[in-house]
């Protein structure tokens, strides 16, 4: 039986930028590291909560094209206890919001930035009344 979702996992171009990104600006633990059969540097896994972690591969070379409707990965989204709280967080590091806090049609507030790959990042308020909220209590 599938437990949840371990990792979400990203091939990365500058390691020492993401680990900024996940590590001092959004407050995530390097957990440890693997090396690969001749001992170099391979994934990093920073632990998000729980069982949960973010997966990275050094090595990143090509990044995708930014096309509309691409079919595969979009978003990862990291829920929080404050929109405002982690907005303000993100701008007091200087880290440029890609929209600001809003409530999307799921009632849910949130707020969208990019990591330094690109990748867009959501985070979310659930709000009681969002089918995520209510879909919990099932």
């Amino acid at each position: 039986m599938i437990n949840g979702i371990g990792h979400a996992a990203l091939t990365v171009e500058n390691m020492e930028a993401s680990l900024h990104f996940y590590c001092d600006i959004l407050g995530f633990e390097k957990a440890f590291e693997i090396h690969d059969d001749d001992n170099q540097p391979w994934i990093i896994y920073i632990k998000v909560g729980g069982g949960q972690f973010i997966e990275l591969f050094y090595g990143g070379i090509h990044k995708q094209e930014e096309v509309p409707k691409r079919i595969g990965y979009d978003h990862l989204c990291l829920e929080v206890d404050d929109i405002h709280e982690i907005a303000d967080h993100l701008k007091s590091k200087d880290w440029p919001l890609l929209v600001e806090p809003q409530q999307g049609k799921d009632l849910n507030l949130q707020c969208w930035v990019k990591d330094p790959d690109g990748n867009r990042i959501e985070f979310m308020q659930l709000s009681p009344d969002s089918p995520q909220a209510k879909a919990y209590k099932k």
